[in-house]
């Protein structure tokens, strides 16, 4: 079976999540089947739920922004602050955005980059209709990211580095883009075995955040690659429970699970 193609991979994915935000439609975690949810605007937040939002954090976020995508809440180790500048990497309809506008306050500010044109539409939309004044939405690639160099505090992701079909691109992206000391606080999928050919090679499994996850290792070196220390990459077993919903029988739970990935931008040393 021939490997897929980078342009393969970014139009099937740019597709899958148009049409995702067209429909207004809530998912269950990365499902490739598609939208299983209901309306997001009365979407019964059982998904977020189960990979580690609160109730609370749910239902502070407008309405239709909490599609249900994720893998893992990057809340849970971002630790942000008043203040700080949050990058969020594939924003989506914006929820960890409008999260993340709620920690940093009033002299904080968000920036979200999506790829996805009509994810960009709908996040603005919600931002304007929600009066968010410290929250932008850019369209752009993660690999090729619209933002200057040393410019944000933290950069934060939900299952969506996976998505990239060049993931060094990504991580020396985030790394030019954060200040020295910068923080990255990722929830994102990765290989704990082997992936079948016909799973690793299937469009379907790619863009719905199966086939694109690397191994601990694979991270642990782009990272460092990239000019990155203090690297944590944890997998949570638990995950498995509910990326075993995202393809019923195929038994990806066996190749895949979620896993917390931290990593700082070092400040230079001081010479005297």
């Amino acid at each position: 079976m021939k490997d897929l193609q980078d342009s393969e991979i970014r139009k099937s994915v740019r597709e899958r999540y148009g049409q995702i935000a067209k429909d207004g439609r809530a998912g269950c975690g990365c499902a490739p089947t598609g939208c299983c949810g209901g309306p997001a605007d009365t979407f019964v937040d059982s998904s977020s739920l189960k990979i580690g939002y609160s109730g609370d954090d749910v239902h502070s976020v407008p309405l239709g922004s909490d599609l249900g995508l994720g893998c893992g809440n990057p809340h849970a180790i971002a630790g942000l602050r008043p203040g700080e500048t949050v990058l969020d990497l594939g924003s989506g309809a914006g929820f960890d955005s409008f999260l993340a506008a709620g920690q940093v306050g009033e002299t904080g500010y968000v920036i979200g980059v999506d790829m996805t044109p009509e994810m960009v539409a709908k996040a603005r939309e919600l931002a304007r209709n929600n009066k968010y004044l410290n929250v932008e939405f850019r369209l752009g690639e993660i690999e090729n990211l619209p933002a200057a160099d040393s410019s944000v505090d933290i950069i934060m992701s939900n299952c969506v580095i996976n998505l990239s079909p060049d993931k060094h691109r990504v991580f020396h992206e985030a790394f030019r883009v954060l200040r020295p000391g910068g923080r990255l606080a990722i929830s994102d999928v990765i290989a704990t075995a082997a992936l079948p050919e016909d799973i690793r090679n299937n469009l379907a499994f790619y863009s719905s955040c199966i086939a694109g996850a690397v191994t601990i290792a694979e991270m642990e070196t782009m990272l460092r690659q990239s000019g990155f220390d203090k690297i944590r990459v944890e997998p949570k077993d638990e995950s498995r429970e509910f990326i075993r919903e995202w393809a019923p029988g195929s038994n990806v739970e066996d190749y895949i699970a979620s896993a917390i990935i931290e990593a700082v931008k070092p400040k230079p040393e001081l010479s005297y």
